[in-house]
């Protein structure tokens, strides 16, 4: 999901970064969704005027959550 406005204050001074889900001795945020290799990453949307922080799972992540056994649907 691209954003280009904040949804809090409407602001367009976004800012984005990649970050591990976690994993090792963290605790990982999207079990079961990264591969053999490492944790998956979230996109970070911040916006610089009020301070909303926005998380997103990668694509490759959202693919893999029908098959996991780490994920059940919320009715």
């Amino acid at each position: 999901m691209r954003t280009s406005e904040c949804p809090e204050c409407g602001g367009r001074n976004l800012y984005e970064a990649k970050v591990s889900a976690g994993g090792g001795y963290s605790p990982n945020y999207l079990p079961g969704l990264g591969t053999v290799w490492g944790s998956a990453k979230f996109r970070v949307v911040l916006c610089r005027d009020c301070g909303l922080t926005r998380w997103f799972a990668p694509d490759e992540a959202l693919q893999k959550v029908k098959d996991s056994n780490k994920w059940t649907r919320v009715p």
